[in-house]
């Protein structure tokens, strides 16, 4: 691919991700093209791109995911390329056909790759055949119950019924015994219809107590991958990431770099290209492939802040054709970085608290990062994530990243609706999370014993 210069892209996302796209470009010199439901008529990023277009009503299905109305704005204001963010259409493998089919750019994986990745079962067979290792558990989806019971007993107690197609922790329960797996199975196809509109399902080996670590992965047109650490989000309310820190408090040096070859040579053999990333359930030393993401994640700044590399950007230059400008050698981490997901919800309940933002005050200083689309004065609309900002911090090291962030959460100031920050202060001062000493249902045992 010969590298080319976009002089305009259009940002099919809203919020916190299209401020961090439009940043990227305009410190790239490339003219941004923001897309808006008429509930986000007034949102930043509305404000700040160098253009805008209404694209419908505030239902999702008829505005951010309205493809038809996606293109046609590219086409009305001469954008060349389309960058995705993540949600919506980020991991729709016909969103990126029909982008390339109008000579368009896609900044993202090929569609090819995000098919194969966004099933399930797929991508499990796929990556034990690069060598990547994974959760034991059934090689496809189970036809029926008398299937699973066997594929139950023979990967043994306790398991995890897993919708081939899910996503955000829908269609997956927990069978115990052999006398709940029948109840587990009818309810996780229920969720997986309703959720997304097929009902296959797969069976894993339920770990009780893995912690849950991602590798970032980058890869150029020209067949380089490269690794850039790991990302620890084990502190997650029903398979939802609220916290993550990079580098993992578990993780040595060596197996840093062991899963990052595994992967990286695994994703080169499938001619990845783009950004993605490689989750695992990591237990008493080893790791398990459960899914993979192509496209930028939720918590890519932690990456950012102790690698020092801007991923939109990098983004952004591989879908114009260009090499990497690093190699595995150059990447380091540097200090250690956590990121907390502040969203409009109960702390407690985490019911949805849309509304009016009556003061909005962000922390600052050294080490200090805030993602955020809100302001003084924002509605914030039901319609769409809950999530009001990132708040990010960096420090040398684990300790003083800690204690940066006890302090930013003080600073932090959002009235007229309840948001999670006061379940941040209080996880920032437990002994145990302190301590690194935490899996993926700590959050859960901690909600019960605090309540």
């Amino acid at each position: 691919m010969a590298p080319r210069k976009f002089e305009k892209i259009l940002i099919a996302n809203r919020g916190e991700i299209a401020l961090r796209v439009n940043r990227a470009c305009h410190e790239m010199g490339i003219a941004t093209v923001a897309i808006h439901s008429t509930a986000d008529a007034d949102a930043m990023h509305v404000r700040l791109a160098d253009e805008s277009v209404c694209i419908g009503p505030p239902p999702a299905a008829q505005s951010y995911l309205n493809i038809p109305a996606i293109i046609a704005a590219c086409e009305i204001t001469g954008a060349e390329a389309i960058h995705p963010g993540y949600g919506f259409l980020s991991e729709n493998p016909r969103f990126a056909e029909i982008v390339t089919a109008h000579n368009l750019t896609f900044i993202g994986p090929t569609a090819e790759h995000m098919r194969l990745m966004g099933d399930k079962i797929a991508a499990k067979a796929a990556m034990r055949k690069l060598g990547v290792p994974v959760v034991p558990g059934s090689d496809g989806g189970v036809a029926g119950d008398e299937e699973a019971a066997r594929i139950a007993a023979r990967i043994g107690y306790p398991v995890l019924v897993k919708a081939a197609a899910g996503g955000g922790g829908r269609g997956m329960k927990v069978a115990r015994g052999a006398e709940g797996l029948a109840s587990a199975l009818s309810t996780a196809r229920a969720e997986a219809k309703a959720a997304f509109g097929d009902d296959a399902v797969y069976l894993e080996k339920y770990l009780e107590r893995p912690r849950h670590i991602e590798i970032q992965v980058i890869a150029d047109s020209r067949g380089t991958v490269l690794h850039l650490g790991e990302r620890d989000c084990s502190i997650q309310r029903r398979h939802q990431k609220l916290i993550e820190e990079a580098p993992s408090p578990v993780l040595e040096a060596k197996e840093r770099a062991r899963i990052g070859e595994i992967v990286t040579r695994g994703l080169s053999k499938l001619g990845y290209l783009g950004v993605g990333t490689v989750e695992f359930l990591y237990e008493n030393g080893e790791f398990y492939f459960i899914e993979m993401n192509t496209r930028l994640q939720v918590e890519h700044p932690v990456t950012e802040f102790v690698t020092g590399l801007d991923l939109v950007r990098e983004q952004i230059r591989i879908a114009a054709g260009e090499p990497l400008g690093f190699t595995q050698k150059d990447v380091t981490i540097s200090g250690h970085a956590i990121e907390c997901r502040v969203n409009a919800e109960n702390p407690r309940t985490f019911t949805p608290s849309p509304g009016l933002v009556k003061a909005y005050h962000t922390p600052g200083g050294l080490g200090v990062r805030v993602d955020s689309a809100a302001y003084s004065g924002y509605r914030i609309p039901p319609y769409y994530d809950s999530m009001v900002a990132k708040l990010i911090v960096h420090g040398r090291n684990r300790a003083e990243a800690l204690s940066r962030l006890e302090r930013a959460l003080k600073e932090f100031v959002v009235e007229g609706i309840d948001t999670t920050l006061p379940l941040f202060a209080e996880i920032v001062r437990d002994e145990e999370f302190r301590a690194g000493d935490y899996h993926i249902h700590w959050l859960e045992e901690f909600l019960g014993r605090e309540g």
